[in-house]
Protein backbone atom coordinates (compact mmCIF):
# COMPACT_ATOMS: atom_id res chain seq x y z
CA UNK A 1 0.00 0.00 0.00
CA UNK A 2 1.32 3.43 -0.89
CA UNK A 3 0.48 6.82 1.23
CA UNK A 4 -1.40 5.80 3.76
CA UNK A 5 -3.47 7.68 6.80
CA UNK A 6 -4.19 6.19 9.70
CA UNK A 7 -6.87 7.55 12.21
CA UNK A 8 -6.42 6.52 15.47
CA UNK A 9 -8.68 6.52 18.32
CA UNK A 10 -9.13 4.75 21.86
CA UNK A 11 -10.59 5.11 25.27
CA UNK A 12 -8.62 5.68 28.49
CA UNK A 13 -7.82 2.34 29.04
CA UNK A 14 -6.08 2.19 25.47
CA UNK A 15 -5.08 5.87 25.61
CA UNK A 16 -1.52 5.15 26.55
CA UNK A 17 -0.64 2.43 23.82
CA UNK A 18 -2.25 4.39 21.10
CA UNK A 19 -0.09 7.68 22.02
CA UNK A 20 3.27 4.94 21.77
CA UNK A 21 1.52 3.29 18.09
CA UNK A 22 1.35 6.79 16.89
CA UNK A 23 4.84 7.84 17.34
CA UNK A 24 5.80 3.93 15.93
CA UNK A 25 3.89 4.51 13.17
CA UNK A 26 5.83 8.06 12.63
CA UNK A 27 8.92 6.38 13.25
CA UNK A 28 8.93 2.89 11.42
CA UNK A 29 6.73 2.96 8.69
CA UNK A 30 7.98 4.60 5.62
CA UNK A 31 4.54 4.97 3.85
CA UNK A 32 2.06 6.30 6.06
CA UNK A 33 2.12 9.77 5.25
CA UNK A 34 -0.47 11.26 7.81
CA UNK A 35 -1.23 9.85 11.51
CA UNK A 36 -4.75 11.49 12.66
CA UNK A 37 -5.57 11.36 16.37
CA UNK A 38 -9.50 10.91 16.46
CA UNK A 39 -8.55 10.52 20.52
CA UNK A 40 -9.26 10.39 23.52
CA UNK A 41 -6.84 12.68 24.96
CA UNK A 42 -5.69 11.29 28.11
CA UNK A 43 -6.35 8.38 30.41
CA UNK A 44 -9.46 10.20 32.37
CA UNK A 45 -12.43 7.48 31.94
CA UNK A 46 -14.21 8.51 28.93
CA UNK A 47 -16.68 6.13 26.79
CA UNK A 48 -14.99 3.84 23.54
CA UNK A 49 -18.49 4.30 21.51
CA UNK A 50 -17.52 7.70 21.08
CA UNK A 51 -14.36 7.60 19.84
CA UNK A 52 -15.25 4.61 17.51
CA UNK A 53 -17.96 7.21 16.11
CA UNK A 54 -15.07 9.66 15.70
CA UNK A 55 -12.87 7.46 13.95
CA UNK A 56 -15.01 6.19 11.62
CA UNK A 57 -16.59 9.49 10.84
CA UNK A 58 -12.92 11.12 9.75
CA UNK A 59 -12.24 7.37 7.92
CA UNK A 60 -15.56 8.02 5.86
CA UNK A 61 -14.09 10.92 3.70
CA UNK A 62 -12.58 10.18 0.26
CA UNK A 63 -9.17 9.68 1.96
CA UNK A 64 -8.43 6.38 -0.98
CA UNK A 65 -5.69 4.86 1.38
CA UNK A 66 -7.19 5.32 5.05
CA UNK A 67 -7.21 3.31 7.74
CA UNK A 68 -8.47 3.05 11.58
CA UNK A 69 -6.52 1.79 14.60
CA UNK A 70 -8.86 1.62 17.82
CA UNK A 71 -7.32 0.90 21.30
CA UNK A 72 -9.49 0.00 24.15
CA UNK A 73 -8.84 -2.30 27.31
CA UNK A 74 -9.80 -5.64 25.49
CA UNK A 75 -10.38 -4.42 21.85
CA UNK A 76 -13.39 -5.89 21.84
CA UNK A 77 -16.05 -3.41 22.64
CA UNK A 78 -14.71 0.11 20.46
CA UNK A 79 -14.52 -2.97 17.75
CA UNK A 80 -17.92 -3.96 17.88
CA UNK A 81 -18.72 -0.26 18.06
CA UNK A 82 -16.92 0.76 14.88
CA UNK A 83 -18.65 -2.05 12.94
CA UNK A 84 -21.97 0.12 13.35
CA UNK A 85 -20.83 2.01 10.22
CA UNK A 86 -21.15 0.73 6.96
CA UNK A 87 -17.87 1.73 5.86
CA UNK A 88 -15.46 -0.16 8.58
CA UNK A 89 -14.38 -3.50 8.91
CA UNK A 90 -12.62 -4.00 12.14
CA UNK A 91 -11.02 -6.69 13.01
CA UNK A 92 -9.54 -7.45 16.58
CA UNK A 93 -5.92 -8.74 16.20
CA UNK A 94 -4.11 -10.52 18.86
CA UNK A 95 -1.32 -12.11 17.24
CA UNK A 96 0.14 -11.18 13.85
CA UNK A 97 -1.44 -13.99 12.08
CA UNK A 98 -4.86 -12.70 12.49
CA UNK A 99 -3.81 -9.37 11.12
CA UNK A 100 -2.53 -10.72 8.27
CA UNK A 101 -5.77 -12.58 7.60
CA UNK A 102 -7.87 -9.82 8.27
CA UNK A 103 -6.09 -7.89 5.75
CA UNK A 104 -5.55 -10.75 3.65
CA UNK A 105 -9.38 -13.12 3.58
CA UNK A 106 -11.62 -9.65 5.02
CA UNK A 107 -9.93 -6.80 3.56
CA UNK A 108 -10.26 -5.07 7.08
CA UNK A 109 -9.68 -1.11 6.93
CA UNK A 110 -9.60 -0.70 10.27
CA UNK A 111 -7.90 -2.95 13.83
CA UNK A 112 -8.76 -2.85 17.40
CA UNK A 113 -6.27 -3.76 19.99
CA UNK A 114 -6.36 -4.31 23.57
CA UNK A 115 -4.37 -2.67 25.61
CA UNK A 116 -4.45 -5.12 28.60
CA UNK A 117 -3.58 -8.13 26.34
CA UNK A 118 -1.28 -6.87 24.25
CA UNK A 119 1.82 -5.22 25.38
CA UNK A 120 3.61 -2.58 22.71
CA UNK A 121 6.08 -4.43 21.26
CA UNK A 122 3.79 -7.07 20.21
CA UNK A 123 1.13 -4.24 19.00
CA UNK A 124 3.56 -2.71 17.23
CA UNK A 125 3.97 -5.93 15.23
CA UNK A 126 0.76 -6.95 14.67
CA UNK A 127 0.15 -2.85 13.47
CA UNK A 128 2.86 -3.10 10.81
CA UNK A 129 1.65 -6.66 9.95
CA UNK A 130 -1.91 -5.13 9.43
CA UNK A 131 -0.51 -2.22 7.20
CA UNK A 132 1.88 -4.20 4.83
CA UNK A 133 -0.91 -6.96 4.00
CA UNK A 134 -2.66 -6.87 0.84
CA UNK A 135 -6.46 -8.27 0.13
CA UNK A 136 -6.28 -11.06 -2.12
CA UNK A 137 -9.74 -10.62 -3.67
CA UNK A 138 -10.96 -13.40 -5.89
CA UNK A 139 -13.05 -16.11 -3.40
CA UNK A 140 -12.66 -13.15 -0.66
CA UNK A 141 -14.48 -10.82 -2.33
CA UNK A 142 -17.05 -12.87 -2.76
CA UNK A 143 -17.64 -13.60 0.60
CA UNK A 144 -17.03 -9.56 1.75
CA UNK A 145 -20.25 -9.38 -0.85
CA UNK A 146 -21.96 -11.69 0.58
CA UNK A 147 -21.78 -9.98 4.35
CA UNK A 148 -22.80 -6.63 2.80
CA UNK A 149 -25.64 -8.73 1.18
CA UNK A 150 -27.02 -9.18 5.54
CA UNK A 151 -27.82 -5.65 5.74
CA UNK A 152 -30.21 -5.61 3.33
CA UNK A 153 -31.50 -8.91 3.84
CA UNK A 154 -32.30 -8.22 7.95
CA UNK A 155 -33.52 -4.75 6.77
CA UNK A 156 -36.81 -6.30 5.43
Amino acid sequence: MENIELVFGSDHAGFALKEKLRTFVLDNIDNVVAVIDGGCTSNERVDYPDYAKKVAHIMKTDYPNRFGVLVCGTGIGIGIAANRFDHIRCALCTDTYSAEMARKHNNANCISLGSRRTNFEEACEILKTFLETEFEGGRHQKRLDKINHLKTMLAD
